[in-house]
């Protein structure tokens, strides 16, 4: 028994050994990979330098649209409608007939006149003997001349009667052509709420219906006081005038969002701005020979604005955050910083920057998601980086 005890103490120190090695080996495996970790470069990811241009934006404002002439029509004379001639959304040429009062008592309203017009001429004829009658008269001295003043006086005022009697004459008259309603312009009629037998009259707030002249569809839309004075500074002229004529033409956005075939001019801009909303009225002129715009329809207008010196940077190299748009700028030693920008607008696919960058600064233009604040990385180039995406 104690021969075998000594030999197994004679094993451990063997046992021992190989331990003490194994663990020895195992730290330095751990260390050189710590090592190695250590020493890995930062990823190459793709930066950009930021540079200024020209660049085009379009904006879009709401606007309503209307005929050239949106006429509404309406009785100048009570009565009943007779007739109806036209239907709704029906088109009319200028003077044609669209409705008729019940004309009677017109008529007689002037047959009346037309009788004391007669009357009147008749009184005039007799103060006229009567003064034909006291010149020679007077001339003989029969008469005084007193009563030659008389009977010219009451000549005057038959003359005057007579005066009155006609103008009653062509004011029945006009009453009566009033009964007979005939479109002031060529156009599309609208809604008719009236029909044959109701009671008309021109203190009725509904009018009979509206025409609306739509060869010319105005466009009239409002824009902020910021853009204004940016849209103004954009075309050469000494005038708002000389400026409105060096505009370029302008597109319609319909409702459906398609863009209307002809483009517009604007011509017109508001004298003042409203006091309320700090905005200003803008007219633009658009064709519409084939009738497809109508009065009431709504759309938007789109403008083309220039920018000569634009910081552009792509929407792609950009994160949005809560509303808030951010790109990563390299900042010293390469780390990553990221900055909020403000935005002026768009022109394709990328952003006119406004503020939070500058010409120089270099930001990452792709591979965002995979970035935080901080991080260390190799500027790569990014029109290589582009060149690889394709591929």
């Amino acid at each position: 028994m104690k021969v075998e005890n000594k030999s197994l103490l004679l094993r451990r120190p063997g046992l021992l050994f190989c331990s003490a090695l194994l663990l020895t080996t195992l730290f330095s495996c751990r260390s050189a990979n710590e090592s190695a970790g250590a020493q890995e470069a930062p990823p190459t990811i793709p930066v950009m330098t930021l540079t200024q241009s020209a660049a085009t934006t379009t904006k879009d404002y709401t606007g309503t649209l209307e005929g050239k002439v949106n006429v509404e029509i309406r009785p100048q004379v009570e009565g009943y409608l007779d007739k109806v001639y036209v239907d709704e959304g029906a088109f009319v040429q200028a003077g044609e007939l669209l409705f008729k009062i019940n004309d009677q008592p017109y008529t007689q309203q002037l047959n009346n006149a037309i009788a004391v017009m007669h009357a009147a001429e008749a009184a005039l004829s007799n103060t006229q003997l009567e003064v034909d009658k006291v010149i020679p008269l007077v001339k003989s001295n029969v008469v005084s001349a007193i009563q030659l003043k008389t009977v010219q006086a009451a000549h005057n005022v038959a003359k005057a009667n007579l005066e009155q009697a006609k103008a009653a004459v062509a004011s029945a008259k006009i009453n009566l052509g009033f009964t007979k309603i005939k479109a002031p312009v060529s156009g599309f009629i609208g809604r008719i709420p009236r029909r044959l037998g109701s009671l008309v009259g021109r203190n009725d707030q509904q009018p009979l219906t509206t025409l609306s002249d739509v060869h010319e569809i105005y466009a009239y839309f409002s824009i902020g006081e910021s853009d204004f004075i940016n849209f103004k500074a954009q075309f050469p002229g000494k005038t708002l005038t000389e400026k409105i004529k060096q505009i370029p033409p302008v597109s319609l956005l319909l409702a459906d969002n398609t863009i209307y075939t002809h483009q517009g001019r604007i011509n017109m801009v508001d004298g003042q701005f409203d006091k309320n909303t700090g905005s200003i009225m803008l007219r633009a002129t658009f064709p519409n020979a084939d009738g497809l715009l109508r009065a009431g329809n709504t759309g938007k207008i789109r403008i083309d604005q220039l920018h000569k010196s634009s910081l552009l940077v792509p929407q792609a190299s950009t994160l949005e955050l809560q509303n808030k748009v951010f790109v990563y700028k390299l900042a010293d030693s390469n780390k990553l910083s990221r900055v909020m920008i403000d935005i002026d607008g768009k022109s394709g696919t990328d952003y006119i920057i406004k503020g939070g960058l500058k010409p120089g600064d270099k930001i990452v233009s792709m591979g965002l998601d995979r970035l935080h604040e901080g991080m260390v990385i190799t500027p790569g180039s990014s029109s290589a980086a582009a060149k690889a995406g394709k591929q």
